[in-house]
């Protein structure tokens, strides 16, 4: 099956991505992995407030991913594997590439105005050639009606 790895954050251009990556899988018969990922956590002196701390992350997290899947599921039908992790986001998305084969590009959306995010700019950059994996890059100007005509 072809999977479309999607990386959640609460940005405008996050909800772009999941969205074009849906009506991809949709047409193509795929799926769609929705990858959360909640920052590293400073160090805290007692151990016990750290792991509270990891532990409301990844909370909030997990419902802002809830919450977007089960819209995506509603509008699409398509039921998203979700995955939720703590670290830098690079390396996790790395990881992830490696880890699944069935993975048949990573979906990015790019801010409508100003520069593009890091992931964006990082994915795009001197290392582009080196992906096992296509990039598809969302305009976040797009509109609903382009996006269905270009997914």
């Amino acid at each position: 099956m072809r999977t479309y790895l999607v990386i959640m954050d609460e940005s405008p251009e996050a909800e772009k991505a999941i969205h074009f990556a849906a009506r991809r899988a949709a047409k193509t018969g795929g799926g769609v992995h929705i990858v959360a990922v909640t920052p590293p956590a400073d160090f805290v002196q007692w151990g016990g407030v750290q792991e509270m701390m990891d532990e409301e992350a990844r909370e909030r997290a997990e419902e802002m991913v809830m919450g977007l899947a089960g819209a995506l599921m509603q509008e699409s039908g398509i039921r998203p594997t979700i995955t939720v992790r703590s670290g830098e986001p690079i390396p996790i998305i790395r990881e992830l590439l490696k880890e699944d084969a069935t993975i048949a590009a990573l979906v990015l959306a790019a801010a409508a105005n100003g520069t593009p995010g890091p992931l964006v700019a990082h994915f795009t950059g001197a290392e582009a050639g080196k992906m096992p994996c296509p990039i598809m890059i969302v305009p976040g100007g797009i509109s609903s009606e382009e996006m269905e005509r270009l997914s």
